[in-house]
């Protein structure tokens, strides 16, 4: 249950706490983790991450990872509890909005504060943002790296503003 006086921040995870796209040679620091025959490296500080976020916003996995992201995420970063999922259309033939958008608007209406962290945002993201009524902020980590301190930083200082 969302509490009305927390913004939203809705989290992907490929690209954003489980890092990709860096060379072999350049591999970074950060805890393996299979998910069903996938490898994937969590970041060394995605749980820190989300747990300092947690005292600022309700977070939702928005994450085609959906339910998964359940089953793996919490324990192995440290988080209490399972946490709100989006779940997705696969074919939501709305042109050229992006694929997560459906699923966001239905979940958050369209005044709710959102905080949205995805590595995939695009120009449709970028203009949905703008024409939302509610407040909206757009992060987009480089995938090597995923979420980093500053992103943080940038996060609270948004949700604060908005109290």
């Amino acid at each position: 249950m969302q509490n009305p006086c927390k913004p939203l921040l809705l989290l992907d995870i490929d690209g954003v706490l489980s890092l990709f796209g860096f060379g072999s040679d350049e591999r970074p620091r950060g805890t393996w983790l299979q998910v069903d025959g996938v490898v994937h490296l969590l970041s060394p500080s995605a749980g820190e991450h989300l747990h300092a976020l947690q005292a600022d916003f309700d977070l939702v996995w928005c994450s085609g990872w959906e339910e998964k992201a359940n089953e793996y995420l919490p324990h192995a970063l440290g988080l209490p509890g399972p946490l709100p999922y989006l779940s997705f259309d696969r074919s939501p033939g709305r042109g050229h909005a992006h694929w997560k958008l459906g699923a966001i608007e239905l979940h958050a209406g369209p005044e709710a504060p959102i905080a949205w962290v995805d590595d995939a945002l695009d120009d449709a993201c970028r203009a949905w943002a703008a024409a939302r009524r509610g407040p909206t902020l757009l992060i987009q980590p480089d995938p090597p790296t995923g979420m980093t301190d500053a992103h943080v930083a940038e996060l609270r200082a948004w949700a604060r503003a908005l109290a």
